[in-house]
């Protein structure tokens, strides 16, 4: 099963259909618009509607009008017939590395299919670009399909791949990553319309705060390795339970 948070038509959705199209049948279920940035947003206030677009052998697609956690829950509950073996995420347009995962619609139905234990997977390409070249993606995503069918994966965990703007000849390698430590500083964007009312756009900037640690995805990425995280939807502070622990709870 397959989606993003780019949108149905997206090129790097369908990079991903292609690739994942080697292994077997595919269904997918995308936003029917680009929904980037909703994290694990789902709908409850108004109803889902979802169409058909393709069928053909081997090969569904669902256009969703919801966010990208509302396209999973929708096909695990309606739209297939049983569990998936495998969901996929994206290729997402533009970095999921570092703190970025908090707020991506991509990793979010990863993230989804790891809660539902179903080994899953976000891409996402360095590159903005709506027309990106995706022709290193797609051999990334069969190489690391091929270990997932070959290997498995734990359960509770999902991957965040993230895959450098480079040409396949360029690439250094795939490097298992933890994410780096980093933070967006947000800028917000004042102007007047014409009603002389105020209005925001949101800009800021990505802030790594990790440079010189070679065990990031952000350092791998910048010296030309795909980057694979592991992520956990357990967000328990293990190392944090024996301090609070020391408060003076007991009595209230």
């Amino acid at each position: 099963m397959i989606s993003n948070d780019d949108g149905v038509e997206a090129k790097g959705l369908k990079c991903l259909i292609n690739a994942a199209r080697e292994f077997g049948e595919v269904v997918v279920a995308a936003p029917a618009e680009a929904m980037s940035g909703m994290s694990h947003a789902i709908t409850i206030k108004t109803p889902l509607r979802v169409k058909k677009i393709v069928k053909e052998e081997g090969l569904t697609v669902f256009a969703c009008q919801g966010t990208p956690v509302d396209c999973v829950k929708m096909a695990l509950n309606q739209l297939l017939d049983r569990k998936p073996d495998i969901i996929l995420s994206g290729i997402n347009h533009g970095s999921n590395a570092s703190s970025s995962v908090v707020y991506s619609g991509t990793m979010a139905v990863a993230i989804e299919g790891a809660i539902n234990d179903i080994p899953s997977v976000g891409f996402s390409l360095l590159d903005f670009n709506p027309d990106a070249d995706f022709q290193a993606s797609g051999k990334i995503v069969t190489k690391i399909l091929k270990n997932i069918v070959d290997n498995g994966m734990e359960k509770g965990i999902c991957l965040n791949v993230n895959i450098p703007a480079i040409p396949y000849s360029e690439l250094k390698g795939i490097k298992v990553c933890r994410q780096t430590k980093g933070v967006w500083k947000e800028e917000f964007d004042k102007r007047i319309d014409p009603h002389n009312g105020e209005y925001y756009w949101l800009t800021g900037s990505f802030y790594n705060q990790e440079e010189d640690a070679d065990d990031t995805d952000e350092y791998a990425l910048k010296h030309g390795f795909v980057s694979i995280v592991p992520v956990n939807i357990d967000l328990t502070s293990y190392k944090s339970m024996a301090k609070l622990r020391e408060w003076n709870l007991n009595s209230l």
